[in-house]
């Protein structure tokens, strides 16, 4: 199945009242876990290259590896930019083959993030592809503090940048290893009563199950990006992996024993966001 844009899997999303996962990549093992996974599930799934899956191989490549496994499923895939920070990271993944962009201005004041998000969801939208913005800034755990989503600044934000999906702050941290916090619904009923574009969750992770389950349901939260909890299921199946022999080094015999536990995880988290008929 080719590659498909985030509008071609939100819209619907939102219509039918389910979420889709954004799962955060970081090399071939976990992408190819992801679409196995979805695949089982039978749900379409969007693969993101961060920050540092970018560090760690080039965009063209990235790109080449997500349509490769796009083309093979059985599925829906969106090939997806995740924090992008400038106009020409946005248009290397353009050129790179990638159907979705994300450009983080949230830092930035907020007419200076609506007028850079704008230039970047006009020049996706030229090349048929989809673009999401971000406002109200997302902190981190142990890290920079978020600076909460204004329900007015996210209605202007959407109105003016035309994007095809809105990231707020509302409780939500990235790189949190538990779940011991949520979401605040009273701020995300106020965002959504004033607009209809799909909204993103970034930092899911942290977000309780049952939560998922119910904001994908029921609010206009029609994507969580998750990437702490599958990385540590990597992680845990990496080691044992290692752990269990002493005398391998084909690091190859070695990673094919984190596929399974990896989509078992991964499948997990998909079955969170499906509606009451999926």
């Amino acid at each position: 199945m080719p590659l498909v844009t985030l509008r071609d899997v939100l819209q619907p999303a939102l219509t039918q009242g389910h979420a889709v996962a954004g799962l955060v990549t970081l090399g071939w093992e976990d992408m190819r876990a992801y679409v196995a996974a979805a695949e089982a599930e039978n749900c379409p799934v969007i693969l993101q290259a961060g920050p540092g899956c970018r560090e760690h191989t080039p965009l063209p490549i990235l790109g080449k590896m997500f349509r490769h496994l796009a083309e093979g499923a059985s599925v829906p895939v969106v090939a997806h930019l995740d924090h992008g920070y400038t106009f020409d990271d946005c248009k290397e993944a353009l050129d790179s083959g990638f159907t979705s962009l994300m450009f983080d201005g949230s830092r930035k004041p907020l007419q200076q993030n609506i007028d850079e998000t704008a230039a970047i969801a006009e020049m996706a939208h030229a090349a048929g592809i989809s673009c999401e913005g971000e406002i109200g800034f997302v902190g981190y755990a142990d890290g920079e503090a978020s600076a909460g989503t204004d329900p007015q600044e996210a209605a202007q934000f959407a109105r003016e940048t035309g994007v095809d999906a809105m990231a707020i702050s509302v409780g939500n941290v990235h790189l949190q290893q538990d779940k011991d916090g949520g979401l605040d619904e009273p701020r995300i009923r106020a965002i959504q009563a004033l607009t209809d574009t799909p909204l993103v969750i970034h930092g899911g992770s942290g977000v309780p199950m049952a939560q998922r389950t119910s904001l994908a349901r029921t609010s206009n939260i029609c994507k969580f990006n998750i990437g702490t909890e599958l990385r540590m299921a990597f992680g845990a199946a990496l080691r044992d992996a290692v752990n269990s022999d002493d005398s391998r080094f084909d690091r190859n015999q070695i990673l094919k024993d984190t596929h399974d536990p990896l989509v078992a995880a991964t499948r997990t988290v998909l079955r969170a966001f499906k509606g009451d008929d999926t």
